[in-house]
């Protein structure tokens, strides 16, 4: 019996060692791992889902399967990851390789004639499991700028078999990182009414005293009622100068837990729940994030445990406490902040609150509709996280919908009635955001059913009716009509529009659909000489590129080839 109890315990702990495969996945680059982003870390509207690893400031770099599979899915966007490779393994997991230049020769045929058999750039497939088989150390990619990225690098995840994307370094992968977190600010929260603190019934900034062995001491504060922190806290690699995100944060209340935060995996369902964790109206006024170290109501996170009272505190009169934060990166190198705390009972005097006739209030728990002349505006239940009450007005076609410093977990609904613009115009209408010191008209995704004009957003600002009646600029950039291209790699060419913005393009060389590869970053179209279907001497291009309001240019030239 003995023996049997010893084995399951030995099993039982080889299992929780194992949990996350140690020596399985392998660096996808076959140079020092120096990341410019990390696991989980905030980003403007959703948690980061992998690593992002320099790439030297440069492309092409050779991306190696982190590990034998299959290519489960392959997707080309003009946005998000760009070109993407997902490699799915016998373990379960599925790593994914994002913003890469180009694939693998075997990979790149694959995908081109699925592009040149849906005539489309933007493509997503999903191979079978015998399809594309991927061997240890293959070649897949190489690395790029593709996508919605900022500059040369690769974006690298592993996700679980429920599609959660998890932190890499669990898996062994690792960066040289010696340094400890570092702390930009901390601060304190009443929870309602009734919580004051140094005196005031608001968020409260705490001055923070930095000590040699790099924790910090918050400088004493008074307090009564129910009352939270938050801190503005990042992580600095060994090779890298980027504030990075932190891996875990812990609380303490006199000693007892009460409240950890674990950014080890999460579901891109709850990543737009980012908005709860943070303070939104300080990251939108401040352009710097707070960690909220409480959980508010409507808060769905899965990032959260072991947490008391909703990680509040309650502080009563005449008492002394200590409340202590912990910060780790995934190194486990630390950073402590220790706040003292004093009870110290008080009363604020009410203020009288004059609520503008310009206010409405939005709730939570049910749908809300505001209207005013020919525009009207539908919350569905569930679009704020908490009743709150908003700037209202409508001045002509501009709809003032407060200002952008609430979260929202989903779109709200702009319509306006177009009914009163003359019949040839509504047809190039749009609903735009303004925006910058110049209230610049920014295209927001509109549909018409009858004289009503509808979009969706999930920020609020100021909004209102544009015209856009100017088709999209096309200009040849490496070529001119007439011209020989024997030489030519590529073919170039820059497309723009100045209002509404590009919705779609057609390119046809004799007649025949060509693959032209757009960035929106460069503005410009490129088409390959080497997909080998410009086959005839002669050659009659044209390009067709149309706006989001339908507006449409149509270039043409010849040129020839050898």
């Amino acid at each position: 019996m003995k023996k049997i109890l010893l084995f399951c315990l030995i099993c039982c702990s080889a299992y929780a060692q194992s949990e996350y495969p140690q020596d399985y996945f392998r660096n996808p680059l076959d140079i020092t791992l120096v990341l410019s982003g990390t696991f989980a870390e905030l980003r403007s509207s959703h948690f980061h889902g992998g690593l992002d690893i320099k790439t030297q400031q440069k492309q092409g770099l050779k991306v190696y399967a982190s590990a034998a599979g299959y290519v489960s899915r392959i997707k080309i966007s003009h946005y998000g990851y760009g070109k993407a490779i997902y490699i799915t393994h016998p373990n379960g997991y599925t790593t994914v390789y994002g913003h890469l230049q180009k694939f693998s020769k075997r990979l790149e045929d694959y995908i081109k004639e699925c592009q040149y058999d849906k005539e489309s750039y933007e493509v997503e497939v999903f191979p079978n499991s015998e399809e594309l088989l991927i061997s240890e150390n293959e070649i897949i990619a190489y690395s790029g700028n593709t996508g919605g990225s900022g500059g040369p690098h690769l974006h690298f995840e592993i996700r679980d078999n429920q599609e959660r994307p998890m932190n890499p370094m669990l898996f062994g992968i690792n960066v040289k990182d010696t340094k400890a977190p570092f702390v930009l600010g901390v601060f304190a929260y009443p929870k309602d009414e009734n919580a004051v603190i140094n005196g005031k019934n608001e968020r409260v900034p705490l001055r923070l005293i930095p000590h040699k062995n790099g924790d910090y001491e918050v400088e004493k504060i008074t307090a009564y009622g129910d009352i939270g922190f938050g801190v503005t806290t990042y992580d600095k690699q060994d090779l890298a100068p980027n504030n990075n995100g932190v891996s875990n944060i812990q609380t303490y209340f006199n000693g007892n837990k009460s409240l950890e935060i674990d950014f080890k995996r999460f579901s891109f369902a709850e990543s737009k729940h980012i908005k709860r964790l943070i303070d939104y109206e300080y990251f939108k006024t401040n352009r710097s994030r707070i960690h909220k170290l409480f959980v508010q109501p409507n808060n769905p996170l899965s990032l959260y445990k072991d947490v008391n009272d909703n990680g509040y505190l309650k502080i009563e009169d005449s008492t002394s406490s200590v409340y202590k934060i912990r910060i780790r990166d995934y190194q486990q190198n630390e950073t402590w902040i220790s706040i003292p705390v004093t009870g110290e009972y008080e009363v604020l005097e009410q203020e009288e609150v004059n609520i503008s006739p310009d206010k409405s209030l939005v709730y939570s728990d049910q749908p809300t509709t505001l209207q005013q002349d020919k525009v009207t505006v539908n919350f569905y239940k569930n679009t704020v996280y908490d009743n709150v009450l908003i700037d209202f007005k409508v001045n002509s076609d501009t709809l003032h919908l407060h200002k952008d410093v609430i979260p929202l977990q989903k779109n709200f609904y702009i319509n306006y009635d177009i009914s009163n613009y003359k019949k040839e115009d509504q047809s190039k209408l749009f609903i735009a955001r303004l925006y910058g010191y110049y209230k610049k008209p920014s295209y927001v995704n509109t549909k018409r059913k009858g004289n009503i004009l509808s979009a969706g957003s999930k920020t609020f600002g100021l909004y209102t009716l544009a015209m856009d009646t100017v088709s999209p600029n096309i200009t040849p950039i490496n070529f001119q009509d007439k011209k020989w291209l024997s030489k030519y790699r590529y073919l170039r060419v820059k497309i723009e529009d100045k209002l509404s913005g590009i919705n779609k393009y057609r390119a046809t060389v004799n007649g025949h659909w060509i693959l032209m590869e757009y960035d929106y970053k460069t503005n410009t179209l490129v088409h390959d000489f080497n997909d080998n279907i410009v086959q005839d001497t002669k050659n009659d291009l044209k390009i067709i590129v149309t706006d989001n309001i339908g507006n449409s240019s149509t270039f043409e030239a010849t040129f020839y080839r050898k």
